[in-house]
């Protein structure tokens, strides 16, 4: 006992030194609690340095999309036959609107998938709604939204009743359409003045003056809900502010910013033995068409590439042929038309080719968002009446301009590349594509309604001289106004 007994003494005798181990211990933790030592708030502080809380990356730039009923778009596109007897739009506007891939036989591209289709002139109306789908930064909440996009396919959707002289039928679904628009809230917020559209045909179109069944065309853009809206058209009227003039589509549309690159570079590189082509048809009944007059001096210079379109020539169909003509040339001449602007404009420009314009309504007064306000930098302008009189020879004024001034031209042609195409499916990573600048054009021009009518000012936008204000900011004499005569006189040089 006395052995088990003294044991256990012993171990209790070795267990008193701790005590005040053990005390101190508390000591120090106590010590720490008060000062958070061991805090791991404390330690974050420390080594992450703290920042501002984080933003939303989309604030400004939402845009939300009317979810029209689907006889204003895609039963429009189901319907493709019906949209002409000529042409087989059904296979024009497959793939999104962007057509079929081409085959590229000539070469355009090292790779059939590199974004080379057979496009359509007047597919972008389709070919904008699939990209908005892709937009990053869609809401649903138009509260919250920039802009308000109305995906109505006003182009398509009288190309198949342009022929008919029933006037009700040209009219009926754009009536449709605003009265629609007229009874949703979003339109009540702003009349429609944060509203815009995509119309991929000219506006010849759809400013029907008259009710005779001769008349062309219907009377959309006039309509005061439409005169509300920005119109987003592939060729505006000089005299409506409302409407922003953005690039045909052409048939380029890459995926990636690297393709951009590559024929960016190859544009740079490539010979170009003409100093100035043409690509097109006569007009037929416009004796004083300065067309006939261009493709007439053409065809007496040695130094001019004419490549002529009439009676169906199967190179003209052929894009490989259009785009081997303008990357063969330094100048490509663009007068206008049946209209004042040409989808060749930017076919000729995506070849590297410096255009060359004889009205001012065919591009500077056009697409000011997407081509510098300087047409200098990028472009000749001969004015028209001087060729048509033949008091000028094109031959001889191109001839003028020094090879480092044809280079720097080109150079800047080549530059804008990217803001005159349509990348699909999405943006072009660093790159901003025709898509891009006019989305950001339309938020910002919504920004600046919007200002001006917290402040009760009267908006520039609402006048009658749109290219004056765009240009010059002002309605006062400006060196163009012999070519934008009054609307109702107004005609082709």
């Amino acid at each position: 006992m006395d052995q088990f007994h003294g044991r256990h003494a012993g171990e209790r005798r070795d267990y008193w030194y701790m005590i005040p181990a053990a005390a101190t211990l508390m000591l120090i933790l106590f010590i720490c609690r008060q000062s958070n030592v061991f805090s791991v708030t404390n330690i974050t502080d420390r080594f992450i340095p703290a920042g501002p809380a984080p933003t939303d990356r989309c604030a400004g730039r939402y845009i939300f999309v009317h979810d029209l009923p689907s006889r204003f778009n895609a039963d429009i596109l189901r319907d493709c036959r019906s949209l002409s007897l000529l042409n087989d739009m059904c296979l024009a506007l497959s793939n999104n609107g962007l057509g079929p891939p081409l085959d590229d036989p000539d070469g355009l591209s090292s790779d059939i998938d590199a974004g080379w289709h057979n496009t359509n002139q007047f597919s972008l109306e389709a070919i904008f709604h699939n990209r908005m789908k892709q937009y990053e930064c869609l809401t649903t909440d138009s509260s919250r939204a920039s802009a308000i996009y109305v995906p109505f396919y006003a182009g398509l959707e009288i190309y198949r009743h342009l022929a008919n002289r029933s006037l009700p039928l040209r009219d009926s679904v754009s009536l449709d359409l605003v009265r629609l628009l007229r009874s949703r809230p979003e339109w009540a917020a702003m009349g429609g003045r944060d509203h815009f559209l995509v119309v991929g045909r000219v506006e010849l179109d759809f400013i029907r003056r008259s009710d005779e069944p001769g008349d062309w065309g219907n009377k959309f853009l006039l309509l005061p809900e439409a005169r509300n809206m920005t119109v987003l058209i592939i060729e505006s009227s000089p005299w409506r502010s409302n409407e922003i003039g953005i690039p045909y589509p052409s048939y380029f549309h890459p995926s990636k910013a690297s393709q951009v690159s590559a024929w960016q570079d190859r544009m740079r590189k490539v010979e170009r033995p003409w100093l100035f082509s043409f690509a097109g048809a006569v007009r037929w009944g416009q004796a004083t068409a300065i067309r006939d007059r261009v493709m007439d001096q053409c065809r007496r210079s040695r130094r001019c590439y004419l490549l002529e379109c009439n009676f169906g020539l199967a190179e003209c169909r052929s894009t490989s042929g259009v785009m081997r003509a303008f990357r063969s040339s330094a100048f490509c001449l663009q007068p206008p038309g049946d209209t004042l602007t040409r989808r060749s404009i930017f076919d000729a420009m995506l070849a590297g080719c410096v255009p060359v314009f004889f009205h001012p309504g065919s591009a500077y007064v056009q697409y000011l968002w997407h081509l510098p306000g300087n047409h200098t930098r990028y472009s000749v302008f001969i004015p028209g009446d001087e060729v048509r009189q033949g008091n000028t020879s094109i031959e001889e004024v191109l001839s003028r301009f020094r090879e480092e001034e044809i280079s720097s031209m080109r150079e800047e042609v080549i530059r804008l590349i990217p803001r005159l195409l349509y990348g699909y499916p999405r943006s072009l990573e660093s790159l901003k594509d025709a898509f891009d600048v006019a989305a950001e054009g339309v938020i910002e021009r919504m920004g600046q309604l919007r200002r001006e009518i917290r402040e009760g000012v009267s908006s520039p936008f609402q006048g009658s001289n749109g290219w004056k204000i765009a240009l010059a900011g002002r309605e006062g004499e400006h060196q163009w106004d012999e070519f934008f005569v009054k609307p109702e006189l107004w005609t082709l040089p």
